[in-house]
């Protein structure tokens, strides 16, 4: 286990700045995880060992061992190593929504022209529109951490207008999200704003209406096509059952946004051209995002501890994976792949993620995708509580 420095359920100072949960929220009522979070202030080094794995038949002989190994220890950054990397720059920040927002919108009015002549010319200009749309969702989420401006109010509109861009409620949805940063890989905190995701053992036990129901929704397929719809068009459109005021309010206020610019669209180039641009763009766009927050948790050699057990920095880091891309794929998805450092310290703006990835050697004992090795996580279905890793549907 690696030791620990900090409170062992809260995110300490350098993983989420001044209370990362008040900060990313702006909320000013009452949440229990907000006072830990605010508790939670102090410096702390934590050492973090490799994790090794050989690729072969490993799990057998090491059936229920944690597999960290205390070959190499890394000592992570301290508090005030990584503030530089924390500070917006509000000149970078108008330029990436300038390279973001523009160009997706340039492209959605060439394709009004294109589709009276090609549909396929349509198309494909709608999968570059549907990149530029991930790269505007991750302004999206960077707002709701209040990293990608110094000022909240800045925060919070650009966070609306991206989430009208992307059908997405910005409160409702930084408060999940940053739930998930809080309780990611622990197995007793499932829920909120992650995947679906049970023990092999939870699975089995689960009625057949339950076992039916994880089979669909885990399947790549319908993940990766009705998924997107079902979340951005459908669910974004609701509040969830525990909403707060406010969140309630601004859905109603994003809605009827939404549908003022929709009408406008549909009596301007018709209904039937609206939905054959927006809606593949909506698809691969979400399908994309699904993808990258899919497998950023979800590899075989994932993080999933039980409460008494799990620890924050334990999970940010190894629990999230360093997915290695290609530099356009990179570019399109705001640097996300360096997610061990977001969760690690989600006060980074995306820009300088990669810059503080390579400034400390510690992060090297994150677990390295690529695009071949992720093909992997798409038989991935439960996680394996004996074998402690995550497993298929037969795998013994």
């Amino acid at each position: 286990m690696v030791p620990r420095a900090a409170s062992r359920d809260s995110p300490p100072e350098f993983a989420c700045g001044l209370g990362e949960i008040d900060v990313l929220l702006h909320m000013d009522d009452e949440h229990a995880i907000e006072d830990t979070a605010r508790g939670s202030i102090r410096p702390v080094i934590s050492v973090f060992t490799r994790r090794v794995r050989s690729r072969g038949a490993e799990s057998a002989d090491h059936a229920g061992e944690k597999h960290t190994l205390k070959d190499t220890a890394l000592v992570l950054p301290k508090p005030e190593d990584l503030r530089p990397f924390q500070r917006p720059s509000v000149g970078g920040s108008l330029w990436q929504i300038t390279n973001s927002v523009v160009p997706y919108l340039a492209l959605w009015v060439l394709m009004v022209q294109t589709i009276q002549f090609s549909y396929a010319l349509t198309l494909l200009l709608a999968v570059v529109a549907s990149a530029f749309l991930v790269r505007i969702f991750i302004i999206f989420h960077d707002c709701g951490h209040g990293s990608f401006f110094p000022s909240r109010r800045a925060n919070e509109w650009v966070g609306f207008f991206t989430g009208m861009l992307t059908l997405t409620p910005h409160f409702e949805w930084w408060r999940n999200h940053a739930l998930h940063h809080a309780q990611t890989g622990n197995l007793d905190k499932r829920g909120s704003g992650d995947v679906w995701t049970l023990t092999r053992e939870e699975y089995e036990a689960s009625p057949r209406w339950r076992r039916l129901l994880y089979v669909v929704v885990r399947q790549p397929i319908f993940m990766l096509t009705v998924g997107p719809l079902l979340i951005f068009a459908y669910q974004g459109r609701f509040p969830g059952r525990n909403s707060r005021t406010r969140e309630r309010r601004w859905i109603v206020v994003m809605n009827l946004a939404l549908a003022v610019a929709v009408t406008a669209l549909c009596l301007t180039i018709g209904w039937k051209t609206y939905l054959a641009i927006h809606v593949p763009i909506i698809i691969m766009a979400g399908a994309a995002g699904i993808w990258l927050f899919y497998v950023q948790h979800q590899f075989e050699d994932a993080y999933w501890e039980h409460d008494p057990d799990w620890d924050f920095q334990e999970a940010a880091v190894l629990g999230s994976s360093f997915y290695r891309l290609p530099s356009v794929l990179q570019w399109f998805s705001g640097n996300i792949g360096f997610h061990h450092v977001h969760h690690l310290s989600p006060k980074i703006p995306n820009y300088r993620l990669e810059a503080c990835h390579r400034r400390f050697r510690a992060f090297d004992c994150a677990p390295v995708l690529t695009v071949r090795s992720s093909m992997k996580s798409l038989g991935l279905r439960v996680w394996d509580t004996r074998r402690r890793k995550m497993v298929g549907w037969h795998s013994d």
